[in-house]
């Protein structure tokens, strides 16, 4: 099994990016102003937009890193599923329409209504590209993995390959490309998990109990696959974890910068109801069918083991050899397709965002002073986009070898701790000063990414270090509530005068 795949496979593969690539040679004759780079024109449909967000959030880390984890730690990795669609609703609730009515570009662009612009862009900027960096990670693990067990083609070259085409499809498409390369992978994915969790089921003979119990009688922890204590987190690191998601997801940059994407609040809401929807469904599939499958028909199974245990490729290459378990090089091909156009799209959105932090939010609002070239605006957008190549594919090289879906848990922890606290603040607290919002946001952004560095995903499994400076793998329950704190304490000792809060929709 460590051999490259058939034909079949290679010729889905590229399938899949001749038809990328001929979106965004579409897109870039459509893409002539900011406004089209940046946000597709305002002109994308809520449908679309909706299936768009869910290809946002279904990430190289839901279809690979879920299953992978699920192979190692059993039901806590559900964790992963339960704490997203929560902060689904928490933005569905009170980010979206107050977003899309205070918006433009970014989700600076709202932060920075009420108060003094420049410094909230800075902070709100470096935010953003903290988030934005750390999730490309992920996605770079998965394309490097996925390319080097297709072609056989070593990790490092694979990682630099999918930075390329990133590079490619957001450079030249900007926002319209990457809308359209989202909703065909959404779509894509969607169809593949189906027929995939159908094959599943079908091999039992459409029974979930006699699914469970063959993964449980072949995996090492037996019956207690299904049962809390997995991922030995401490009640305190699973607090931590869901914390994370419930607050990162309405803090997510990619994500928020879609609802500049539709024409209205209204909009902007119901596309977040479609996506929503979607994630659910693709969540369910992920982590109840065929995540317990892969268990099943992987786990002993000499055909699909590796020489030193685990599959070939790693636990995140899970996924892909259930699919050639159950359907051969053909369906392999497929899962194989939709898993590159996962990250492809993916790492457009991202990159948009990290750009657009850098063209729009620090160069046209700070540098320029809100009076800038269009023309130079666009040529810094698209420099920029092959920096954060060059720096994402670094990354992605250093991080080898970690879960990808865990890698996700981290990124949400900087959204919850930096994005979330300066854009609900500035939205719904009126005391709030420039001073604290700038205090309170590098307080979390901080934070996070220190104790990130400091703990055991990094200080030991990266950096080589026998114990880590700080114990808990997940920060936010720190860092999360040291930035409110710090905005509040902040506010309070200074004076401004600001524009009123606004109001959640009704």
């Amino acid at each position: 099994m460590n051999h490259p795949t058939g034909n079949i496979a290679i010729v889905l593969f590229f399938l899949v990016i001749a038809a990328t690539l001929a979106i965004t040679y579409w897109a870039q004759k459509r893409s002539k102003s900011t406004a089209e780079l940046y946000a597709a024109g305002g002109k994308i449909k809520p449908w679309q937009n909706g299936w768009a967000i869910a290809g946002d959030l279904l990430s190289a880390s839901t279809f690979l890193g879920g299953a992978g984890m699920f192979f190692s730690a059993g039901f806590d990795s559900t964790i992963y599923t339960f704490g997203p669609l929560i902060g689904f609703v928490v933005m569905l609730a009170y980010i979206a329409g107050p977003m899309r009515r205070l918006g433009r570009f970014t989700f600076v662009d709202a932060a920075a209504t009420r108060l003094s612009p420049v410094p909230i862009r800075i902070v709100g900027a470096v935010s953003a590209l903290a988030v934005t960096l750390m999730y490309l990670i992920g996605q770079m693990l998965g394309a490097g993995g996925l390319i080097e067990i297709l072609f056989g083609i070593p990790y490092n070259i694979a990682v630099v390959i999918i930075g390329a085409l990133m590079v490619i499809y957001v450079a030249f498409g900007g926002m319209l490309a990457t809308t359209w390369v989202q909703v065909t992978k959404a779509f894509i994915l969607t169809g593949g998990m189906t027929f995939v969790a159908f094959l599943c089921l079908a091999e039992t003979g459409f029974s979930m109990d006699l699914l469970y119990a063959r993964a449980s009688e072949v995996h090492a922890l037996g019956a207690s696959l299904f049962l809390p204590g997995g991922m030995k987190l401490s009640s305190i690191e699973a607090t931590s974890l869901l914390l994370a998601f419930v607050l990162g997801i309405p803090g997510m940059p990619h994500i928020l910068m879609r609802f500049f994407t539709v024409p209205d609040a209204t909009s902007a809401r119901r596309s977040l109801v479609i996506g929503m929807s979607v994630v659910g469904v693709v969540y369910y599939l992920v982590f109840f069918i065929i995540a317990p499958a892969g268990v099943a028909f992987l786990a002993n199974n000499p055909d699909f083991m590796a020489p030193g245990g685990g599959v070939p490729g790693g636990s995140n290459m899970v996924a892909l050899h259930l699919a050639r378990y159950l359907g051969g090089d053909a369906l392999l091909g497929l899962m194989a397709a939709a898993a590159f156009a996962t990250i492809l799209a993916v790492v457009a959105g991202l990159t948009v965002a990290a750009a657009s932090s850098i063209s729009h939010d620090l160069y046209s609002k700070v540098i320029a002073r809100d009076n800038p070239s269009e023309a130079r605006e666009r040529m810094i957008f698209r420099v920029s986009s092959v920096v954060i190549g060059a720096i994402a594919i670094m990354l992605g090289i250093a991080f080898e070898g970690q879960n990808i879906l865990f890698l996700t848990g981290l990124v949400f922890a900087i959204a919850a701790s930096a994005c979330f606290p300066i854009l609900v603040m500035t939205m719904f607290w009126s005391r709030l000063t420039t001073a604290g919002a700038v205090a309170g946001g590098f307080t979390g952004l901080i934070l996070s990414v220190g104790l990130i560095v400091a703990g055991p995903s990094v200080w030991v499994q990266i950096l080589g270090h026998a114990t880590p400076i700080f114990p808990l793998s997940q920060p936010t329950i720190i860092s999360a509530p040291a930035a409110f704190i710090v905005m509040i304490a902040v506010s309070l000792l200074t004076r401004e005068n600001t524009a009123p809060a606004v109001q959640p929709a009704s």
